[in-house]
């Protein structure tokens, strides 16, 4: 069957779709049915079944033949070594850690922090959680201590699980301080932490609190697989809001399950046995469902990177990675590309390895303009498909479903919506506007599985935050349109959508146009304020490496690009050559952040950002070029 088919066949009969995709879970009791809309518009999903996480992502697989199949490739750069796991060999460790857990009284329901690198020891800790039924929740190594406070006290976990380190190019990040400062901070105290000691950094353990990993293991008993009902949550990740409290996004077992497994296949087009490569950490979302869950339980490879695009040694680091383990689909965000693209124009590193294993490229996670989409398949020689998902979501939303059908690829758009979704372009009022118009993009009721149904504790700001504005409808926060194919584009979030003299104008349309200037590796556009036109575009460029021209040269051309390209309505007479772009650690550029600062706003240094001193960097530039209330500019 191809698309059009499949996503027909879901429409006219969702719980059908959802329960033929559920048999590929191994269940302890299955679900008698799919969808539970009793408390619409709060849905649920496999609500009555009985399963276990880790038993279909490691167990099953051991007894079906894959005990000797690498289950996990730890590939670190900065350590300048390689480890393999086979699925036997992860199940015992998982077992056994499991099981001193249980020792110490963690019991299902119970919640567990945890606060690590690129390890694995991280996926050990998750899926021992996951075998007893206790709800992790993974917050970022490295994250700051009053971040890691607030999470602990929303969450209130019974045990935190961390490593004395983790490592950064030509550094040690030391988290044992920031988790004792956090713990010190937060009201909520955990009984107990367990600490991974690595071997670049030793931490002191406190007297009582603190046990050595092995140490806490040792004479454990290793735990069975304990069910847990289709609602029970498999853990909780809060998503990093630049300001007030995160929120803590549900991810509940059954639905979870059931939604990854179906999207190996469908959506990345991967077979049991096949390595699968999402470069993301596992304090992201992308982490949870595509390094740890989906590749296990389909039963691949999958590859655990503790590096970075650039710098671990040489922009040819991700080559290396897909020639040396036979990659076959590869996951990463857009900005990894943009960094690659930006030190080796031409993809020379690209030339000293062997990457025909590989069959896909995957972006997610900002929007991928398409000159970065066309460098990609210009230099890879394999499809290029941007996809759309969100923390919330936890699997793609739109995707071009390569295991169902390669449908043509659209530059700028993560083409079609995906079985379970009813995408929608809304306007204020929340009526669907015709193909090509730009508003709110939305999602009807109910989202299919895997999703979130709720905030951990927080269900009324769960309604305000996502349901509210447009009943009957889940609201992304994403703007963008529709295209008369049904193509969907998202163009920016709905706060990047700026207003010039009265005209709705998107700043990721006017980024694309600069994206495509041959001198510019990265880019950003934000609106700010305007006493005139209430809000004009100003544009940030990062050029290529080794680009000698005069900046003034290309931000003139830019400026005529988009005068060009999107015409003179944008209103765009300025853009400023700089460095780097403000970034979160997973990749998402702080927009949001540059406008308070081009505002001349007080600015709340985001917990999320990869280095404050570029906000430094930013302001200094605004002044330097006299934009913005902060540079003097009037309007």
């Amino acid at each position: 069957m191809g698309y059009a088919e499949v996503y027909q066949g879901w429409k006219a009969d969702p719980e059908g779709f959802w329960m033929q995709a559920a048999k590929a879970i191994d269940w302890v009791r299955p679900p008698s049915r799919a969808l539970w809309a009793e408390r619409a518009p709060i849905y649920e999903w496999f609500r009555d079944a009985e399963v276990n996480t880790c038993w279909n992502a490691l167990d099953r697989h051991v007894a079906g033949g894959r005990a000797d199949q690498v289950a996990i490739i730890h590939d670190s750069p900065i350590t300048g070594k390689v480890a393999k796991i086979t699925y036997a060999e992860l199940l015992a460790r998982v077992a056994r850690l499991a099981g001193a857990l249980a020792a110490r009284g963690v019991v299902s329901g119970d919640r567990v922090i945890i606060y690590m690198p690129m390890v694995p020891e991280a996926l050990v800790a998750m899926l021992a959680c996951a075998r007893i039924g206790a709800i992790h929740s993974v917050v970022f190594g490295g994250f700051a201590a009053p971040e890691l406070a607030v999470r602990i006290d929303d969450a209130t976990p019974k045990a935190i699980i961390a490593a004395s380190c983790g490592l950064e190019p030509g550094r040690v990040v030391r988290y044992k301080p920031l988790l004792d400062a956090a713990i010190g901070l937060a009201t909520h105290k955990p009984e107990f932490c367990v600490i991974l000691q690595r071997p670049e950094e030793t931490a002191d353990l406190a007297a009582g609190r603190d046990h050595e990993w092995e140490a806490f293991q040792q004479g454990a008993a290793p735990a069975p697989c304990v069910p847990v009902a289709g609602d029970h949550p498999a853990y909780i990740l809060y998503t990093s809001g630049t300001t007030g409290q995160p929120k803590g996004v549900v991810r509940p077992t059954a639905g979870h399950l059931v939604a990854l497994q179906w999207s190996m296949e469908s959506i990345y087009g991967v077979k049991p046995g096949e390595v699968f490569w999402a470069a993301s950490d596992v304090g992201w979302v992308v982490g949870h469902s595509y390094i740890v869950y989906a590749p296990l339980l389909h039963g691949c490879t999958t590859v655990l990177f503790e590096g970075k695009p650039v710098g671990t040694p040489d922009a040819g680091t991700f080559w290396r990675v897909i020639a040396e383990h036979k990659v076959a689909s590869f996951f990463t965000a857009p900005t990894a590309f943009r960094a690659i693209k930006r030190e080796d124009p031409e993809g020379l590193l690209l030339g000293r390895h062997d990457i025909g294993s590989l069959r896909a490229l995957y972006l997610a996670g900002e929007r991928a303009d398409p000159d970065t989409v066309q460098w990609a398949e210009r230099h890879l020689n394999v499809p290029v498909i941007d996809h759309w998902w969100q923390t919330e979501t936890g699997w793609p939303i739109a995707a071009n479903p390569l295991g169902i059908e390669a449908l043509p690829i659209k530059l700028g758009s993560p083409s079609v919506a995906l079985p379970g979704y009813d995408v929608q372009v809304l306007d204020e009022g929340g009526h669907p506007l015709p193909p090509g118009t730009l508003g709110a993009v939305a999602i009807r009721l109910p989202l299919p599985p895997g999703t979130l149904p709720t905030l951990w504790q927080a269900e009324a700001r769960f309604r305000k935050a996502y349901l509210e504005h447009f009943p009957g409808y889940y609201e992304t926060g994403d703007a963008g349109y529709l295209d008369a194919d049904g193509y969907l584009y998202i163009m920016a979030r709905t706060d990047d959508v700026i207003n010039v003299a009265g005209h709705r104008l998107s700043t990721g349309a006017m980024e694309e146009v600069l994206a495509g200037h041959p001198d510019v590796a990265e880019c950003a556009v934000i609106g700010i304020a305007d006493a005139l036109k209430g809000q004009v575009p100003v544009g940030f460029l990062c050029l290529n490496k080794g680009c000698n021209r005069p900046h003034a040269e290309i931000v003139a051309e830019s400026v005529a690009r988009v005068r060009d390209q999107i015409g003179p309505v944008a209103a765009f007479r300025q853009a400023l050559v700089v460095d780097r772009l403000p970034k979160t650690r997973s990749g998402k550029i702080l927009r949001a952040t540059m406008v308070r600062i081009a505002d001349g706003e007080e600015v709340k240094v985001p917990a999320t950002i990869d280095d404050p001193a570029i906000l430094d960097e930013i302001r200094a530039a605004l002044v330097a070029a006299g934009v913005g209330a902060i540079g003097g500019a009037k309007g």
